[in-house]
């Protein structure tokens, strides 16, 4: 638990001094909602931290001015941080539908514009 509280300390310091090096010029036009044990920087990055597995403590960080997601997994035996996936979201966020269920956004689109 010690090695787990100590990667997301670590990983916050990463990101707050990420923020400051690369600091984004746009006006931010208000915070994101935060969910429930996360942290959200004054740059507005937000880190979600979550045990899984008994294995390893996930730590995911999501910049919303750059579209982008992090995710980080330490490890619970001897604190080794690794880096294990990051992703531009940007186009993710233009889909209209994926793997969605029927109906589909474009269906009740089509239902509504027949009325």
């Amino acid at each position: 638990m010690r090695v787990a509280v100590l990667g997301c300390l670590v990983v916050a310091v990463l990101v707050a001094v990420v923020s400051v090096v690369l600091p984004d010029d746009r006006a931010v036009l208000g915070r994101p909602a935060v969910p429930k044990g996360a942290a959200v920087s004054d740059q507005g990055l937000m880190v979600l931290c979550e045990t899984v597995a008994q294995k390893y403590q996930q730590v995911t960080v999501i910049d919303p001015r750059r579209e982008v997601i992090s995710v980080y997994h330490v490890d619970l035996a001897n604190g080794v941080i690794a880096l294990r996936s990051v992703r531009n979201i940007h186009w993710d966020l233009q889909m209209s539908d994926y793997n969605g269920q029927r109906p589909l956004p474009r269906e009740i689109r089509a239902l509504s514009e027949q009325r």
